[in-house]
């Protein structure tokens, strides 16, 4: 302590201090002084909160209108069922907008138009980024339904299974398998977007960095320390993606 006070002192003097004196400062001042690392840590407990809201409501909405849509185009001819219809309508308009504007413009909207008298950031930022992820999964997934074999849902049929049933113990395990490296891209993705709600107050890790240089006035360490913790989450999550897919590949081989 008594060091850094020291060449804090000479390097805010305009003293001729060495880069390492510098280094130590600067890292001194932006993760222990304080106890600053606390904000990181709460920072990533935030982000990971976020990114888990967003990621359950992405999930259902991906799979609903995955569903209704895949549904809708295996409809037999003459067989047009208008409830299918309209909702695909209504759904097909919901991918187009929001895969059609920015994720950005989507939060600042959310934010300070549809719920402008909220002050729960974090869980707006949350409801945001679900609407988005879960028009790119319904995409994915409708992807990975549409890809299964269309005598895979004529076999179930023909056992005597009704249409939920096939979908649920046969076509929906193999769409798995074939869409999920494409799913856990999309978490990737989402969990780095978890950065974007700190534009309209939400308190996470980039929230958290920006915090620190207000106080410290030097940007490098926190956002280099932020981006360092992003790309440890990233690597984490990517390695038990991987640890899945190998466990699937094994339970075939069975």
């Amino acid at each position: 302590m008594e060091t850094y006070t020291a060449w804090k002192s000479l390097i805010t003097s305009g003293g001729a201090a060495s880069a390492w004196q510098r280094f130590y400062v600067y890292f001194y001042q932006s993760f222990i002084e304080k106890d600053r690392w606390r904000q990181y840590l709460e920072g990533v407990g935030r982000t990971l909160y976020v990114t888990a809201l967003a990621l359950m409501l992405g999930v259902v909405l991906g799979v609903i209108v995955a569903v209704v849509r895949a549904a809708h185009d295996q409809q037999r001819p003459g067989r047009r069922n208008p409830i299918l219809g309209a909702l695909n309508l209504i759904f097909r308009v919901y991918v187009t907008v929001i895969r059609g504007t920015p994720m950005m413009v989507q939060l600042l909207i959310m934010g300070f138009v549809i719920f402008s008298s909220s002050k729960n950031f974090a869980l707006v930022g949350a409801l945001t980024l679900g609407i988005n992820s879960g028009a790119y999964q319904a995409e994915i997934i409708r992807g990975g339904l549409m890809s299964i074999d269309s005598g895979q849902m004529e076999a179930g049929r023909s056992l005597g299974l009704g249409y939920g049933d096939t979908m649920r113990f046969i076509v929906v395990p193999q769409a798995i398998k074939a869409i999920l490296p494409a799913l856990g891209n999309e978490f990737i993705v989402l969990l780095k977007d978890t950065s974007l709600i700190s534009v309209i107050g939400g308190k996470e890790l980039l929230y958290a960095a920006r915090a620190i240089v207000s106080r410290t006035y030097e940007a490098m360490f926190p956002f280099l320390g932020a981006a360092a913790i992003y790309l440890a989450l990233v690597m984490i999550f990517t390695w038990l993606l991987g640890v899945f897919e190998r466990r699937l590949r094994q339970s075939d081989r069975r």
